[in-house]
């Protein structure tokens, strides 16, 4: 009978354990993807990229390892991200809340500002966004996606 015991009560400190494991932490805090889409009736990709989210003190967000995987003379490496997040709820580890990004080109693409406004609902963000630039072909708008890799 001890024995059935203890081994009862191991199996119910590794499920308690199990229960308490959460991927998603409360979070933006991750490795992200991104797509953008323009605002024309066909809805076609624009842009894309990859990045890295950290929540920082108060509504700052860090952004980094910035990676554009669509070809775009609107950016050159080097390029450099700000964001803010709002959280507005945390439910049952779901995170929801107010995000937006600015990114602001590089080298020969410098003058060009890309600006994203969201909202985020666990591990998908969406909303709109507007490119306004000086280099040809450099602006445009749409809605856009962003989801925790």
């Amino acid at each position: 009978m001890k024995f059935f015991c203890a081994i009862a009560l191991f199996a119910l400190s590794l499920l308690a354990v199990g229960c308490g494991a959460n991927q998603n932490n409360g979070s933006i805090n991750g490795n992200w993807t991104a797509s953008l889409m323009n605002s024309t009736s066909n809805q076609a990709p624009v842009l894309a990229f990859t990045l890295t989210l950290a929540q920082s003190n108060g509504s700052g967000v860090s952004v980094t390892n910035l990676n554009f995987t669509t070809a775009s003379p609107c950016f050159a490496s080097g390029s450099t991200a700000t964001g803010g997040f709002t959280l507005s709820g945390n439910t049952n580890g779901v995170t929801s809340g107010g995000f937006q990004m600015n990114v602001v080109s590089a080298g020969s693409a410098s003058g060009n500002l890309l600006t994203l406004q969201g909202t985020v609902s666990g591990n998908t963000i969406s909303g709109t966004w507007t490119l306004s630039g000086t280099t040809a072909g450099c602006s445009g708008s749409g809605n856009f996606t962003m989801n925790r890799m």
